[in-house]
Parts: C-alpha cells; sequence; structure tokens
C-alpha cells in the first residue's frame, strides 16, 4: 500500500480512524484505562482482523496531532495507546513526543513491519506471517503478543519468542472466532513452556468498547 506522506506532515497530522477513552483488554497491561488512537492505513491483511475498516487511509479524516493531543489531555488517564491499522505506516515522533512532554506514558501496538518512529514507554509487538516484523524491532519490544487461529501458529510464536530479549513478556493471545477451538491448545502449550502466558480479549467478554 503506498501512502503519500507529504500530507501527514512529518506526523503532525494523523489518518484518524478513532479515538476514545476505555479499558485496556489484552496483554500485558490489561485492566488499565487508557485513551486510545486508532491510526489508519494496512498493508498487512489478516483475514481474520476485527479492525479492517482501518486498513484503507484514504476513507479516513486528516487530523491536527495537536487536536487529538488535547482530547487526551480532557480525560482523566495519562496513558496513551496507538495502535491501527498499522499505526507505524505514519510516523509516531512529534505525536508522541508531544504526549510526553505533557507526562502522558505511551503504548504503541504494531505488527513490526515497518520502521520503529516515536518514543514509547511499552512496546507491543504482535507479529504476523503476511508481512514478518523487521529485525530492529525485535529487541525494542517490552510484550511480544501472537494471535493464535491453528496449533501452527505456535511455532511462529516459538520463532519470534526467540528474536526477543530475555525481559519480553510472552503471550499467546487465541483468535476471537477460534477461541473455544483453540483454547484449550494454548493452555496445554502455556503449561509446558511456561514463560509464555495466556490474553484473553477481556474487553469484549465483558462488552467493552
Amino acid at each position: 500500500m503506498n501512502i503519500d506522506q507529504n500530507i501527514f506532515e512529518g506526523g503532525r497530522k494523523i489518518p484518524l480512524v478513532e479515538e476514545f477513552y476505555t479499558i485496556q483488554g489484552e496483554g500485558y497491561h490489561t485492566g488499565k484505562a487508557a485513551y486510545f488512537i486508532r491510526v489508519g492505513g494496512c498493508d498487512v491483511g489478516c483475514s481474520w482482523c476485527d479492525t479492517k475498516f482501518s486498513w484503507d487511509p484514504s476513507l479516513h479524516p486528516v487530523i491536527p496531532a495537536d487536536q487529538i493531543i488535547g482530547h487526551v489531555l480532557d480525560c482523566p488517564a495519562a496513558a496513551v495507546v496507538v495502535t491501527g491499522g498499522e499505526p507505524l505506516m505514519v510516523n509516531m515522533d512529534y505525536l508522541t513526543g508531544m504526549l510526553k512532554k505533557q507526562g502522558i506514558e505511551t503504548f504503541l501496538e504494531t505488527s513490526g513491519s515497518h520502521p520503529l518512529s516515536g518514543s514509547w514507554d511499552w512496546i507491543c509487538l504482535s507479529p504476523k506471517k503476511n508481512a514478518p516484523p523487521l529485525d530492529a524491532i525485535f529487541h525494542e519490544a517490552h510484550e511480544l503478543k501472537v494471535i493464535i487461529c491453528s496449533e501452527e501458529d505456535l511455532q511462529w510464536a516459538l520463532e519470534n519468542g526467540s528474536n526477543v530479549g530475555n525481559d519480553c513478556k510472552l503471550y499467546l493471545q487465541p483468535e476471537w472466532s477460534r477461541r473455544e477451538q483453540i483454547l484449550p491448545t494454548i493452555i496445554e502449550f502455556s503449561k509446558q513452556n511456561p514463560r509464555w502466558m495466556i490474553s484473553l480479549q477481556s474487553h469484549k467478554y465483558m462488552h467493552i468498547p
């Protein structure tokens, strides 16, 4: 997917799918209140993606980053999750730099398929077979979250797990539509490989947007 980066003015403008204040439902920060910024554009193309509406950035308004930052400052939480789509298709330096000047924690959710930009307190790397992560991001990741659709995906998890640092948290997350079928396999795998933990999409169980 080719995106004209000039329209984003070096990250001072963001193709914004949606922004909302909610509770993080997945991974290490499950249960934490945070302001979510969903960036438009993704060229990974996972068949099971639950945010396919975010893939085409031309469908979403290009918003000044300062406007989004103002919305963040209006909410009680001092943490922001930048997700997508694939947020690293847009330069994140300006957005995160301004947020951190205001004392806001910055969390990134990325496939790692594009070069890292931005200043982050926490990077959740969720590698996808369609567009594997760039080598450089593995040792920047604080959390590795691998989506599991079938037993074969566990090998993909192991391959990626061998590339991250020793302090990186490792999570297996069942693909939502296959959760009942695949959870027993994930549970057994985690019992045999106790460094791997299970991440559930708890916001869906709790019916939190």
